[in-house]
C-alpha cells in the first residue's frame, strides 16, 4: 500500500474556508452516514473521490472522512498498467462469488413441462438493507410449483447478504423474507422515511410489500395486504418512482401475460416441431400495468387506467403489454420523468409524463415502439441513459437470440428516435445473443457510459437445433469511444473482461461498488443456480466522484433527482433511479467516473425546481 499522502493544515483551512464560500460545511469524520471521501494514491498522483450528500430540506452538503480518521486513506496500487488513452481497455473482473461469502443456488422448479416462469426468473439487486451506507445483496429465488413432490427442492424466498464494506458478505438469518413462492424480481426504497430501504418484490402470483422492521438486526415484515396493495397475476418488473410529483414514491407494476400452469401445457410450444419447450409469449393474452399510488399513512390504491398508463389493442380491445422491464428518463427535457415499457413480442410503449400524475403514450409516434425494420423485438431488458452530451438521449434493449440490440437514440432534444444499434456499433456482436440484463455504467471511471449486458438462452438444448446458439452464453461489455468515434461502441475482447466473458445463463444484471474503490462491480442471476459476483479489478488510475443526494421524508433516497457532473466543460447526467437493466435492483449512490481530471462540479436539481452546486477537487479535505 502507498504511503499517504502528507496532511497541510493550512491548505485544509484554505479548503474549507473556500468550502464555506459555498454555502457548504465541512464536518468530522463519524459522520458516516451522510457520506465519505474516498482517496486513492495511484503512481504518485493522489486521487479523490467525493461523497456529496445534499440535504433537500437543510439545503446544505457535508463532506466528510472515511472510517474516524481525519487523514486521507490510500488504496492500494493495482500492478497492471493503464491501458493507452486511444485504445480499448482491459477491464478484467473476478468471480467472487464463493470467496466474499455467497452460497445461493437458486431454485426454479423445472420438472420437465417446461413452464414458462422457471425460465424469466432471478432478480438480484444491491440494496443498502441496514443502512450502513455498504451495497448488501438481495437475492430472488424460486420456488418447486405446489403439485410437485415432498422431495422436490424448496426455494428459500427473499436471501439477504450483509456487506461488510470490504466487499465481504454475511449471509442474514430470520429476516421474515423465507417464505418460499415462484418470486421473480425487486424494487427497493424507502417508503416511510426512517432511512431504510423497503422491498417490493414481483411473483408468479402477484406482488408483495415488506417494510424493513430492522434494529440491531435485519428484520422485514409483509405489509402487503395492510397497505391496499392486490396485485394479482404475474407480476415481473417493479419500479418505485413519483409518479404524480406529490413527493411519494408510488409502485409501477409490470406484468407479462395472462398464465396458468394449465394455460401454459394447452399452448403447447414445440421448438422442433415435436419435443415440448420454452417458447415466446405469442400463444398468451396480454396484461397491463398497475400503478399503486402512494396515499401516505402507508396506503396505496391503484390509479393506472386514470393515470394512462393502460394500453388496449384498437382492433380488439385486448391489453396489449407483455412487460418485462421498465426505464426512466426525462425524454422531452420538461423536468418530468417519461416511462419506457419494454414489451416481449409486442409494441414497446412509451409514456410522456403531462404532470400530475397523467400519462400518454407515444411509442409508436417517438420511434421506439418497434425495430428499424418495423418489427416488434424480444424485449427482455431496458437502460437509458445520456451519452454523446446532455442533448442525446438513448434507450438500450436487449432482445431475444437472433435479433441485434435495440439503440434507440435522439438527438438535440427532440423526441424523435432511430434505432442506430447497428451504425453505434452493438448491432452485429449482439445479434446471436439471448440478452436479459442491459445495464449502462462506466466500467473504466472515463467518464463515459459504456454498456454491459447478460446474456442467456431458455433451452438447454437449444444447441442441438441451432447451430449458432448456446444454452450458457458469455456476458458482453461495450466501451464507450467517445464523442468523436465514428462508432460509439466498441465490444471489449472477451478475453480482456475476465471472468465476466464465463458463459452462464444470465438473467438479472445490477452495479455497485461493494469494496469503496470507486469502480463498479457487478452481479448477474442465473434462473436456476448460483449468481455471479464480479469484482472489477480495472486498473486505468482514473478518477471517480460518488454523490448520494438525501430528499426529505417522503423520498430520502431522491429518487427521481437529476445530478449533472462538469469536467473540463463535458457534463455528464444521471439521475437518481435503482430501478433499471432486467428484474434488478442498482445501488442508490451515483458514480461519475472523471478520468484523470482533479476538479468537477456537481448540479442537483431537485423536483421543486431548486438547483445546487458543488464543487469537488482541491476544494474540499
Amino acid at each position: 500500500m502507498n504511503a499517504q499522502p502528507p496532511r497541510d493544515d493550512d491548505a485544509l483551512s484554505a479548503n474549507a474556508a473556500r468550502a464555506a464560500s459555498h454555502g457548504a460545511e465541512v464536518v468530522p469524520a463519524d459522520d458516516a452516514i451522510i457520506g465519505r471521501v474516498f482517496w486513492r494514491s495511484l503512481i504518485g498522483v493522489t486521487v479523490i473521490a467525493v461523497i456529496v450528500s445534499a440535504i433537500w430540506f437543510a439545503r446544505r452538503p457535508r463532506v466528510v472522512d472515511p472510517g474516524g480518521s481525519t487523514e486521507p486513506v490510500a488504496a492500494p496500487v493495482r500492478a497492471t498498467p493503464a491501458a493507452p488513452a486511444d485504445a480499448v481497455p482491459s477491464v478484467p473482473f473476478t468471480d467472487i462469488t464463493a470467496a466474499a461469502g455467497i452460497d445461493f443456488d437458486r431454485v426454479n422448479g423445472a420438472d420437465g413441462r417446461k413452464l414458462l416462469p422457471e425460465t424469466l426468473g432471478g432478480g438480484a439487486g444491491f440494496v443498502d438493507v441496514d443502512g450502513d451506507g455498504d451495497a448488501d445483496i438481495v437475492l430472488i429465488d424460486g420456488d418447486a410449483w405446489p403439485d410437485a413432490p415432498k422431495s422436490a427442492r424448496r426455494g428459500r424466498g427473499i436471501v439477504v447478504y450483509l456487506n461488510d464494506g470490504a466487499g465481504k458478505f454475511t449471509l442474514a438469518t430470520e429476516t421474515g423474507l423465507e417464505a418460499p413462492a415462484q418470486l421473480m424480481g425487486l424494487a427497493a426504497a424507502d417508503l416511510d422515511g426512517d432511512g431504510l430501504p423497503e422491498l417490493a418484490v414481483t411473483s408468479v402470483n402477484g406482488v408483495r410489500l415488506y417494510r424493513n422492521e430492522s434494529d440491531a438486526l435485519v428484520r422485514f415484515r409483509d405489509i402487503t395486504a395492510e397497505s391496499g396493495i392486490d396485485d394479482k397475476g404475474w407480476s415481473t418488473t417493479a419500479m418505485l418512482f413519483d409518479a404524480d410529483g406529490d413527493g411519494a414514491l408510488d409502485l409501477l407494476v409490470g406484468h407479462y401475460v395472462v398464465w396458468s400452469p394449465e394455460l401454459d401445457l394447452q399452448v403447447d410450444y414445440k421448438i422442433d416441431g415435436v419435443h415440448r419447450a420454452y417458447g415466446p409469449p405469442l400463444g398468451f393474452e396480454g396484461t397491463q400495468l398497475s400503478l399503486w399510488k402512494n396515499d401516505g399513512g402507508g396506503r396505496f390504491s391503484e390509479v393506472a387506467e386514470q393515470a394512462g398508463l393502460q394500453v388496449l389493442n384498437k382492433a380488439t380491445g385486448v391489453p396489449v403489454a407483455k412487460t418485462l422491464a421498465f426505464a426512466l428518463e426525462d425524454v422531452n427535457d420538461d423536468g418530468r420523468l417519461d416511462l419506457f415499457v419494454a414489451n416481449d413480442r409486442t409494441a414497446n410503449f412509451l409514456f410522456e409524463n403531462l404532470g400530475d400524475g397523467r400519462f400518454r403514450e407515444i411509442g409508436a409516434e417517438s420511434g421506439v415502439a418497434f425495430d428499424r425494420a418495423g418489427g416488434a423485438t424480444g424485449a427482455m431488458g431496458a437502460d437509458a441513459a445520456r451519452l454523446r452530451s446532455p442533448r442525446e438521449l438513448a434507450i438500450a434493449v436487449g432482445n431475444f437470440a437472433n435479433e441485434p440490440h435495440s439503440l434507440y437514440m435522439a438527438r438535440d432534444g427532440k423526441v424523435n428516435f432511430t434505432d442506430d444499434a447497428l451504425v453505434e456499433g452493438i448491432g452485429a456482436p449482439t445479434r446471436l445473443m439471448l440478452s436479459f440484463g442491459t445495464l449502462f455504467v462506466d466500467l473504466d471511471l472515463d467518464g463515459r457510459l459504456d454498456l454491459v449486458t447478460a446474456n442467456g438462452h431458455l433451452e438447454e438444448q437449444i444447441e442441438s437445433i441451432q447451430a449458432s446458439q448456446t444454452y450458457r452464453q458469455r456476458a458482453q461489455a461495450f466501451w464507450n469511444a467517445g464523442p468523436d468515434a465514428p462508432r460509439l461502441f466498441v465490444e471489449i475482447d472477451p478475453k480482456r473482461i475476465g471472468d465476466l466473458a464465463r458463459p452462464i445463463v444470465g438473467r438479472a444484471l445490477a452495479a455497485a461498488d461493494i469494496d469503496g474503490d470507486g469502480d463498479p462491480d457487478l452481479l448477474i442471476s442465473q434462473p436456476n443456480g448460483p449468481p455471479m459476483l464480479l469484482r472489477n479489478d480495472q486498473s486505468t488510475g482514473h478518477r471517480f466522484v460518488r454523490v448520494r443526494p438525501q430528499g426529505k421524508a417522503a423520498n430520502t433516497d431522491a429518487i427521481g433527482v437529476r445530478v449533472e457532473c462538469t469536467v473540463d466543460g463535458r457534463t455528464q447526467v444521471k439521475w437518481v433511479n435503482p430501478s433499471r437493466s432486467y428484474l434488478s435492483a442498482n445501488e442508490l449512490p451515483l458514480t461519475f467516473g472523471i478520468g484523470r481530471a482533479t476538479e468537477a462540479t456537481i448540479r442537483v436539481h431537485w423536483p421543486d425546481g431548486t438547483v445546487e452546486d458543488f464543487v469537488t477537487g482541491d476544494s474540499l479535505p
